[in-house]
């Protein structure tokens, strides 16, 4: 079995990581030519078989990883800039008390209706918040379709029928 690196390694190896791979050309099986037994055949098919999975999984997870180590360093920009507009949010609600101590309301009052009214707006989002979690369910699809592939992995030996 060889050892390859995808389409975008690198020589140096800073691409993705090597995987198992099959051989073009096997030089035991052009040496022996037709002198292996069907049981070799079907030990080798099977040994092919399973290093094509275990390659393909691993190319698969290496991918994944990946896409997701760049997604999450996307995602640090808008953590950041969400931050920064909630902490810009203060100074909102300062000039929104101060525009109604404008109007001729006393400061103290002012300042506390504005307090009030952030309170009815933090108040309303936690129901939207909750009423959304209150409709998540379960991914019955995935459940049922796991429990159908492991009874019929389970029940694959049994001679009786």
């Amino acid at each position: 079995m060889t050892q390859v690196t995808s389409a975008h390694g690198k020589a140096d190896g800073s691409g993705l990581p090597q995987v198992p791979s099959i051989p073009l050309a096997d030089d035991r099986a052009i040496a022996a030519g037709g002198e292996q037994s069907i049981g070799h055949l079907v030990k080798d098919a099977t040994a092919h078989l399973s290093t094509l999975v275990r390659a393909e999984v691993e190319l698969a997870k290496s991918e994944v990883t990946k896409e997701v180590k760049k997604g999450i360093k996307g995602s640090v920009f808008f953590i950041i800039a969400l931050t920064v507009l909630l902490y810009s949010s203060f100074f909102l609600f300062f000039a929104l008390a101060e525009m109604v101590a404008d109007f001729g309301v006393l400061r103290s009052i002012a300042f506390g209706g504005v307090f009030l009214l952030m309170l009815a707006v933090s108040f309303l989002f936690t129901l939207l918040g909750m009423r959304k979690l209150k409709s998540l369910r379960a991914p019955e699809r995935t459940i049922s379709t796991v429990k159908d592939t492991a009874a019929a992995l389970t029940h694959r030996g049994d001679t009786k029928s």
